[in-house]
């Protein structure tokens, strides 16, 4: 199989695209191209809650809370979790999880410079306490689902889920971290790891949309036309704190 604007692959910022008629999903008159186009991201959140075998109650921790860390809070909400936390470091995004469905949202601590506290998995171990404790999440989350791809999110997500449980990777950082993986085996946790879509993660991600349950429109900040795509990407890397989603406009023939 292969995606496209995955090397050595070019990516669809072109005049003309052309795909294969059983990768493309027919969406509702009343959904917008704008719309159908965050059906990606949407389709990521699916097949991550699909991955998990999320059931009716579940508690929900959501570590990364981008837009695919803040979709899965959404989807999962909608899928009938019964609690869902979402952590990251930057407020603002915490800000949009909120919005999309989180019941709660949690900020972790820096790591300490000296001591015990300067070990990666024991300030990790110590976190995961202090979040369940304070955000009702009682011995632990059923589900775990990390969005961030992050060292330190990883190992924390480990230690907060209850034993049992099920983490789910979503985010891609490292190739190589450090893993408690002790733990995973003395809780008897699950551990899977989610890579883009599932069969029917699209047809679930449109109905999402279409029925207005997911409003995805909120989660754009910045729109550019298709001449100026390179602006748009630059954008993104600058990192800053108030851009979520940029959309960059179809070719205007």
């Amino acid at each position: 199989m292969v995606f496209a604007a995955r090397p050595p692959h070019h990516g669809t910022l072109a005049r003309y695209y052309v795909s294969a008629a059983d990768f493309c999903y027919r969406v509702p008159d009343t959904v917008t191209l704008e719309e159908a186009a965050l059906a990606e991201p949407t389709a990521v959140a699916c097949a991550a809650c699909e991955t998990a075998g999320l059931r009716p109650h579940d508690r929900v921790l959501v570590l990364g809370c981008g837009p695919i860390g803040v979709l899965c809070a959404a989807v999962a909400r909608q899928w009938g979790a019964g609690r869902v936390v979402g952590v990251d470091v930057v407020e603002k995004r915490l800000e949009v999880a909120r919005a999309f469905g989180a019941d709660a949202t949690f900020v972790p601590p820096p790591r300490a410079e000296g001591g015990d506290g300067a070990d990666p998995l024991v300030h990790a171990e110590r976190v995961a306490a202090e979040m369940n404790r304070t955000l009702g999440l009682g011995e632990g989350a059923d589900v775990v689902l990390e969005c961030s791809g992050a060292e330190a999110c990883i190992q924390l997500g480990i230690f907060a889920a209850r034993r049992g449980g099920t983490m789910v990777q979503v985010g891609m950082g490292k190739e190589v971290v450090a893993f408690p993986i002790t733990t995973v085996i003395t809780k008897g946790l699950s551990v899977k790891g989610s890579i883009r879509y599932r069969p029917g993660s699209y047809p679930a991600a449109i109905d999402l949309i279409s029925s207005g349950k997911i409003d995805v429109k909120r989660l754009i900040t910045n729109r550019y036309k298709f001449e100026q795509a390179e602006e748009a990407f630059q954008l993104v890397k600058s990192g800053r704190p108030d851009v979520f989603k940029v959309m960059i406009e179809g070719v205007q023939l």
